[in-house]
């Protein structure tokens, strides 16, 4: 099947794999509209990507060598100990952690340049609505309407897309949070005492902290972590941030309020070891923000010609470090799906049945990971490298140290 005029809804990674997707199946016309005005390539998050995934996608020509990385080799287990003369605490196990890992915005860079020329890439143009027509799609936006063979929704968790389709399906609220932060290493107290090589567990009961170092895009590096823990039942979050879930939301880097940063003080102070603490204080609050986690999976990956991709199809937990990689991976679907089947019916079949499995898996997996590594966690200071060794097999499920994220 070639030809065809297809509509990107959501222009970051997830949008751009989309839109390259569509290109190499066999589109004539392609318009991605994404939301915002200005250039994403400045957001500095981390993500990881386990080697062997990184393979299947630069084998399918969705990553290179030439994306700025980082290579991470094992996973440093720590608990705070009193006793332990080491300010990173006493370490009770080491793992292998296989995998590359990478800064956000350079990511989107290096994609977006992939993005066919004859894209048409329309920054600032958030969709209002797509509407079932007549053998396609109507996409609205706030200039008019246009018609499509296809839309592609590739526009996250709060998708627009998906509301079209799934209308009734809402993210659910898991429970707790995730604190994110990155700053440039120079900024690092005696960076010796961390291999460059090396992740960071640092547990506690109700959570823990993850530490790795990410490109900054420019030559350099930042340091990236992750804190996962539950809030005080009693903490006022403030900035209309709803955990009821009316709506999803997340705080905006430096929105932090004077509660959620003292929380993050005490963790910081008393519950991490000291210097892993000291990573977190080193964090400046324009570079701090947070996000309430969240999972859900749409029913299906496809309704009459919108097709979901990325977080728009399914959110699992971040514990499954597949993000990124799963809207990748779900471009390289849509790509043999698009250039193989004779009809749009065909290859929104062929696409749905792949992905809409592999969502399910994906958010189970994250659940179960969340509830080991946050809401029921061990005593950590109890474990040695055995015991851990036998706890993350249980709770990953897979018996594999180094790999949480699904293969496609």
């Amino acid at each position: 099947m070639r030809g065809g005029k297809v509509a990107v809804v959501g222009g970051s990674i997830a949008g751009c794999a989309a839109a390259l997707a569509a290109h190499r199946g066999g589109a004539d016309e392609i318009t991605v509209y994404e939301r915002a005005a200005g250039d994403l390539a400045d957001r500095g998050v981390g993500l990881a990507v386990h080697d062997s995934r990184y393979a299947e996608l630069a084998s399918a020509g969705y990553m290179d060598a030439g994306m700025p990385w980082v290579q991470l080799v094992r996973r440093r287990w720590y608990v705070r100990d009193d006793a332990a003369p080491a300010p990173v605490g006493r370490e009770i196990a080491v793992l292998p952690f296989p995998f590359r890992t990478y800064n956000w915005g350079p990511l989107w860079r290096e994609l977006r340049s992939r993005v066919p020329a004859g894209a048409d890439f329309r920054a600032g143009t958030p969709v209002t609505a797509l509407h079932p027509a007549p053998g396609g799609v109507r996409v609205e936006t706030s200039s008019g309407t246009e018609h499509v063979d296809l839309a592609i929704g590739a526009d996250g968790y709060r998708s627009v897309a998906r509301a079209a389709a799934f209308g009734d399906v809402r993210p659910a609220y898991a429970g707790y949070l995730a604190w994110r932060g990155a700053f440039p290493e120079a900024r690092l107290e005696d960076p010796g005492r961390w291999d460059d090589e090396d992740c960071v567990y640092a547990v506690f009961p109700g959570g823990h902290v993850i530490i790795y170092r990410i490109p900054d895009g420019a030559g350099g590096r930042r340091v990236n972590w992750v804190l996962y823990t539950a809030p005080p039942p009693d903490l006022d979050l403030g900035l209309g941030l709803d955990l009821r879930l009316t709506g999803p939301t997340s705080l905006p880097p430096g929105g932090l309020t004077d509660a959620l940063a003292a929380h993050l003080g005490y963790v910081a102070d008393e519950l991490l070891p000291p210097y892993w603490g000291a990573v977190l204080r080193a964090t400046a609050p324009e570079e701090l923000f947070l996000q309430p986690m969240y999972d859900f999976t749409a029913p299906r990956c496809t309704a009459d010609r919108v097709l979901l991709v990325g977080d728009a199809a399914a959110v699992a937990r971040p514990h499954t470090g597949a993000g990124a990689v799963k809207a990748l991976q779900d471009a390289t679907v849509l790509e043999s799906a698009l250039a193989t089947a004779d009809t749009w019916t065909d290859a929104l079949d062929t696409y749905d049945t792949d992905r809409t499995l592999s969502g399910r898996a994906m958010v189970d997996l994250g659940r179960r990971l969340g509830g080991a590594l946050v809401q029921g966690t061990p005593d950590w200071s109890a474990l040695d490298q055995a015991g851990l060794e036998t706890w993350w097999k249980q709770a990953d499920g897979t018996g594999a140290f180094g790999g949480r994220e699904l293969r496609r």
